[in-house]
Order: C-alpha cells, then structure tokens, then sequence
C-alpha cells in the first residue's frame, strides 16, 4: 500500500455497507466516500485521527449510500453531513437530479462531474469513472491502484440491474470497463457481500461469475428482458 495514501474502509449500518475514508498522509486531507447511516460516528474518526474534511464522493443516489428515506427507513447522509461539516459532495451529473430528491439538498451542494474528471485530495489524485447499469449515474473511483466501485461491482456479483433507472445492457459495459484496468487493481466494493471485504481485480476475475462474460448474448442469458 502506498505509504502516502490515507485509505480506510469502514462498515456500517445495517446493509453492511462499506464507507471508505480517502486522502493524503502528507496534508492530511481526506474525503469520504458514501456517508451514510451515522454521520458522527464518521466525523468523530475523522477528527480523532487529525484529518480535515474536504469532499464527498457519492457512488449513487440510493439512500444507503448518500443518505435519505426508503420504505419505512431514514437514513442519515449527506444532509446532515453539510449541516456538521460542509463540504462538497461530488456527484456524476446524470445522478444529481436523483441525489436532491432523495437527500433534500440543493445544486449549491454538489458538484456534477463527468468520466474522466479528476479532483485533487492533498496530493492524492481520485479519477472519477463514470459505470451505468444500476443507476443511470452511478460512479466509481480510481485512486492509484485502487478501485472504489460502489454497488457497480462486488467481489463476487455486480449491482442489481431491476430497479428503477438500471439498465443491464449499461451493466454489461460497465462491468467489461472495470474488467480492462490493470490485475493488481485493489478492489473496494459498497457492500460486505462476500468472504473478503477487498480483492484484487485478478481475483475478482477468478471468483465474479459476471467479469467472465465476454459478451452481451452471454450477459442477457443472466439478465433476460
């Protein structure tokens, strides 16, 4: 792991959900990625550790990533997070619209980026990557040699492609784009899904049903119209 590198991968809530703290060592800047369900817990270990908050980065717009209400849940996220700490949350701009419905913030709260925009923590390069198919906006985030795929790609499975706004065939390529970058990739997924919380992309290859799909007729056999 690269000494410089703030990286830490947090459970929480009940969706065992995963939250990752990243930044630069040297200036002590940190971001963090997808807070939700208990927003002072996570301000407490970024204070404690002596970080500064200075973005969030949000994968999509469901509630156990960004915050908000579904079903007969209310999830703390980034509302209250900009009421404790404000900050910018970084959002793909396809996911925006859906991201103040759910959460109750404003555009003046967001900043919508594009595939390939890149934003600079400390001295800490994250590369947003735009991955459609289980929302119309979801997002990772390329960090160096690692990988932080949200609900795109799990270490064993890939998003839910039945929902409102998820697309399979989107799915499909997102999943071949993932599946180009480098073997020793560090994957970090949004879900404690499988037996390891993390693996590298070549292990992922070898144990992800989905990334040996090398074609969209094969992919449709998974997900029929």
């Amino acid at each position: 792991m690269d000494q410089d590198l703030i990286l830490e991968q947090i459970q929480i809530g009940p969706m065992q959900n995963f939250t990752y703290i990243i930044g630069s060592r040297k200036t002590m800047e940190v971001a963090v990625v997808d807070p939700a369900w208990d927003i002072d817990a996570l301000l407490d270990l970024i204070n404690e550790k002596g970080y500064t908050l200075t973005a969030s980065l949000i994968t999509h717009y469901h509630p156990d990533h960004c915050g908000g209400s579904f079903g007969s849940k209310t999830v703390e996220g980034i509302a209250e997070l900009l009421a404790k700490n404000p900050v910018k949350s970084y959002v793909h701009k396809l996911e925006a619209e859906g991201i103040k419905k759910v959460t109750g913030v404003s555009d003046s709260d967001l900043m919508k980026i594009n595939s390939g925009d890149k934003l600079s923590i400390g001295d800490v390069e994250v590369e947003f990557l735009h991955t459609p198919g289980h929302t119309p906006g979801s997002q990772c985030f390329k960090v160096r040699d690692t990988l932080v795929s949200g609900d795109t790609l799990f270490i064993n499975g890939c998003g839910r492609v039945d929902l409102p706004g998820s697309n399979a065939e989107d799915m499909y390529h997102s999943v071949r784009k993932l599946a180009a970058l480098p073997d020793d990739t560090l994957l970090l997924p949004g879900h404690n899904y499988s037996e390891v919380p993390h693996a590298t992309m070549a292990e992922t290859k070898k144990m992800n049903p989905y990334m040996r799909i090398k074609d969209l007729e094969g992919w449709r056999h998974f997900f029929p119209d």
